[in-house]
């Protein structure tokens, strides 16, 4: 009888494993980064105005029907550009910064073709850069944490969402200038993103 009543609680959780839905595809989309650069400690730039950037990546969301939520982890490349300009030489300058983004979100289907989502997103910077040649050595903290949150629409494949992203706090960088001393300022991924997501 034991062997019977294991062999069936064996076949259940199979059948629920099998009927969890895993999918997975590509996205992309433009990001609008809302506050990119304030000053630490030492007025030091002017006039920072955001640009639109760009995001790439792939994506899996696993949903187990018992539970009635989904899991949807991504990998995303990050693209972000402000203007600004620096103070020191009232030179006018774009600030690019690059980084991946990881973040991992918990959601749940609307009225069918709906969602909405929250989670944390944990983001590796690959570089910053100035295009002006008196900022130079950009450093950059590598490891930082926010959170999004959002919603969106699925038609068939394809998949429309907006979001929004939070950072717990500034990330901090440096840069020597043409004096040759280090300067410390805040990078913030405060952002607005409209993302476009195929499933395969």
């Amino acid at each position: 009888m034991k062997k019977v009543i294991l062999t069936f609680c064996l076949i259940f959780a199979y059948t629920q494993i099998s009927t969890a839905q895993i999918q997975f595809g590509i996205k992309g989309g433009l990001n609008y980064n809302s506050n990119s650069v304030e000053e630490v400690g030492e007025d030091i730039f002017d006039g920072a105005e955001s640009k639109t950037g760009y995001h790439a990546g792939i994506w899996l969301r696993l949903k187990v029907p018992v539970i009635g939520l989904y899991v949807r982890p991504e990998l995303v490349y990050t693209n972000l550009k402000s203007e600004l300009v620096y103070k020191a030489t009232a030179t006018s300058t774009s600030y690019n910064f690059q980084k991946i983004d990881i973040p991992v979100l918990i959601g749940k289907k609307i009225f069918g073709i709906g969602n909405i989502f929250v989670g944390p997103s944990f983001q590796y910077i690959l570089d910053s850069e100035f295009e002006i040649s008196d900022i130079s050595s950009v450093e950059t903290d590598n490891f930082s944490m926010g959170i999004q949150f959002g919603g969106g629409v699925e038609l068939g494949k394809f998949g429309l969402d907006i979001r929004w992203e939070r950072s717990f706090s500034g990330i901090e960088s440096s840069f020597i200038n043409n004096l040759g001393n280090s300067v410390d300022f805040d990078t913030r991924v405060n952002q607005i993103i409209i993302g476009l997501s195929y499933r395969l």
